[in-house]
């Protein structure tokens, strides 16, 4: 049992930064993933087999996009649980 207490993971305040960095660099890439498909598309023939595979690309850029403010919430609720669990798990 204390071996897996050793090996739990705290999150603290301070790791609010790294997962904000974390989540602008997916938010960017995704950005930047969604311009260059849609650039590419445009100079493709419609209904081609190259403009619907560039169109599925832009749907599950879209779909992903979706889940940042998600996942922005969970992370940031996750550290506000942990710090909670922990100012009350203080012995005194």
């Amino acid at each position: 049992m204390k071996q897996l207490k050793k090996k739990a993971q705290r999150f603290t305040i301070n790791d609010l930064g790294t997962i904000a960095i974390a989540l602008v660099v997916a938010a960017v890439i995704l950005g930047l993933g969604g311009t260059i498909l849609e650039k590419i598309q445009s100079t493709q023939t419609t209904n081609a087999t190259a403009f619907n595979a560039t169109g599925f690309g832009l749907d599950g850029i879209n779909a992903m996009a979706e889940f940042i403010p998600t996942i922005a919430i969970v992370a940031v609720a996750a550290i506000v649980i942990g710090i909670i669990l922990v100012f009350f798990g203080r012995q005194r």
